[in-house]
């Protein structure tokens, strides 16, 4: 099977996308009710674009995980895929916890004049132990599909294929989800039996969907645009009439509208290969573990000057993606003992790095 460079750029954009967002709670009244430092200057606008982000943001990232593990299932027996998921994700996890969390925890200690407390917590990385369990729990049931490669369900699923809006047959267990946990705020997933459960139906359906072959992605080139106007309505019905909390089966069709929307569109644009994304596909990881600390950092600085809010939006923008990309250049990739603890192979594959070296020296 052919390397689907479409599948790197989402997970790159994806934790794009959640730099941003993270940045946009600074602004916000609850901010500090979730962990999240403040700033004076407040702005509720600036929330309003991430309300279209909140519902599909972490759940895309479940589905690029879950194909990300039929992509390493194709080269690797159960014990392999163990051995290289535990040092890919239960290392940066565990390391995460003592050495990462805590520190843009004292940052935020620092900021607010608390004592400073050493407090080992998994944080943003949540999604990691996550994605380790449903590793554990789900890998019998992906090796018998994979053992059973033309089987009934797959050959019925194929074909419903041909027909619009067959994709949407996974929300049926979304809906069931979403009105039996009746989540209170739907786009909080950290640390809640609704962002386990529904970040585990995202990991099996990527995995089911590569599984499907290429049947699913040409429905998704084929209909994106109504996936598009479906998504968008849903959007409009739950800005203007519900506040943007609206019930949940509505939240997580529209959810999934927005991905298989993305999905569609990156499929048709972004799956060709470049230096860019051969660097940003590696960077990617290691930023999503660092983030925090150097958005922390951007925040107790920028935010004392007492700048507008969307000038200080915008700097902290700035610092944060700068940051995260010095740290990960200077310090991650280029120490061998530290890549392991960011999700990176021990030794450098050289060709890759050639290709790196040619795109920092063209930046």
């Amino acid at each position: 099977m052919e390397r689907r460079y479409d599948i790197d750029w989402l997970r790159v954009i994806a934790i794009g996308l959640l730099l941003i967002y993270h940045i946009a709670i600074v602004f916000q009244p609850w901010a500090m009710f979730i962990g999240f430092m403040r700033s004076e200057e407040l702005s509720t606008e600036l929330w309003k674009p991430m309300t279209l982000l909140n519902v599909w943001r972490i759940p895309i990232l479940f589905y690029v995980s879950g194909m990300g593990l039929f992509f390493a299932m194709r080269k690797r027996n159960w014990l392999q895929l163990i051995a290289e998921r535990s040092k890919r994700i239960l290392v940066p996890f565990l390391f995460g916890i003592v050495a990462i969390t805590p520190l843009h925890l004292f940052i935020f200690q620092k900021y607010y004049n608390m004592t400073l407390d050493y407090h080992p917590h998994m944080g943003h990385l949540w999604f990691l132990g996550n994605i380790f369990v449903y590793v554990l729990v789900l890998l019998p049931v992906f090796l018998l599909l994979k053992k059973k490669e033309n089987n009934k369900l797959k050959s019925v699923m194929t074909k419903l294929m041909e027909y619009p809006l067959a994709p949407f047959i996974v929300n049926v267990f979304f809906v069931v989800e979403a009105l039996i946990l009746k989540p209170k705020h739907f786009a909080l997933y950290a640390e809640t039996w609704h962002g386990f459960s529904i970040g585990f139906l995202c990991f099996f359906f990527g995995f089911f969907f590569m599984y499907l072959g290429k049947s699913f992605w040409l429905n998704l080139l084929k209909w994106r645009w109504l996936y598009f106007g479906i998504a968008a309505i849903l959007f409009t019905i739950r800005f203007v009439v519900y506040n943007t909390e609206a019930p949940g089966y509505l939240m997580v069709i529209e959810s999934n509208s927005w991905i298989f929307t993305v999905f569609g569109f990156c499929y048709k644009h972004l799956n060709r290969p470049s230096n860019i994304l051969s660097y940003l596909s590696t960077a990617a990881y290691p930023v999503y573990i660092i983030h925090m600390i150097v958005l922390y950092g951007a925040s107790m600085f920028i935010l004392p000057l007492k700048l507008s809010p969307y000038i200080a939006f915008l700097l902290i923008i700035i610092v944060t993606f700068s940051g995260c990309y010095i740290i990960y250049e200077l310090i991650i990739r280029r120490v061998p003992f530290l890549r392991p603890f960011f999700g990176l192979n021990w030794k450098v594959d050289k060709m890759k790095e050639r290709a790196k070296n040619t795109l920092v020296s063209k930046a």
